[in-house]
């Protein structure tokens, strides 16, 4: 089993290879993030079922500063990595690298107070042809330079080495960081185990699009 303390905020599904910064500014993560650092462990971040309970009171900056607010529900799938503290602001915000290079599925928690560390299993994809692989890697591309043919800036960015020569396996998940799709959907994405089927289905979703203004964030 892995160990990994959670970090949920809805709306934020990350993926493997896609790193991921954040302004952590919650007493209980603040706290979380020095004992990931402090013991080796690593930060899932995640995208969140339903809120358990929520802080609706109106709070100065101050206030939340002082505070804890909404607890979710995590989704069971998420990625995870070790952090690396950027900068700490002079009123105790953290901001933090989650460098995602691992995805997991929860299975025991072992600790709930004052932030949740579970007991995980790795989600690994299923074997598949490399070669059919690296063709759903080239029709994604093909789609997205269509899509932003008007667009100079983008253009660039997906001729770039990093995107062109990126391992097809890589490339179905840091793709979907470039889909300004719903949570949900990436969360689906996120949780598949056939990484010919992701990249179908981000294929699927770039074809539905009769105009994108950019799909490139």
């Amino acid at each position: 089993m892995i160990e990994a303390a959670l970090f949920p905020i809805p709306g934020s599904v990350n993926f493997p290879w896609v790193p991921c910064s954040l302004h952590v500014f919650e007493p209980r993560y603040r706290q979380m993030v020095r004992h990931c650092i402090d013991n080796n462990l690593l930060l899932g971040v995640c995208h969140t079922q339903k809120v358990l309970h929520a802080n609706t009171k109106p709070q100065t900056t101050e206030e939340a500063l002082r505070s804890n607010q909404s607890t979710y529900k995590p989704c069971a799938v998420f990625s995870a990595g070790p952090v690396e503290l950027v900068e700490q602001l002079d009123d105790g915000r953290l901001l933090i690298n989650v460098d995602h290079n691992i995805r997991l599925r929860l299975q025991h928690e072992i600790q709930t107070l004052p932030f949740s560390i579970w007991e995980c299993e790795e989600l690994v994809d299923s074997d598949t042809e490399m070669a059919e692989l690296q063709l759903g890697k080239e029709k994604v591309l093909h789609r997205l330079l269509t899509l932003t043919h008007k667009l100079e800036g983008v253009q660039k960015v997906l001729h770039d080495a990093f995107w062109q020569d990126m391992p097809a396996l890589q490339f179905s998940f840091a793709v979907t960081g470039l889909l300004g799709t719903d949570p949900e959907v990436k969360q689906q994405l996120l949780e598949m185990t056939d990484p010919q089927q992701r990249l179908s289905t981000v294929l699927a979703l770039l074809n539905s699009l009769g105009q994108s203004p950019s799909p490139v964030g």
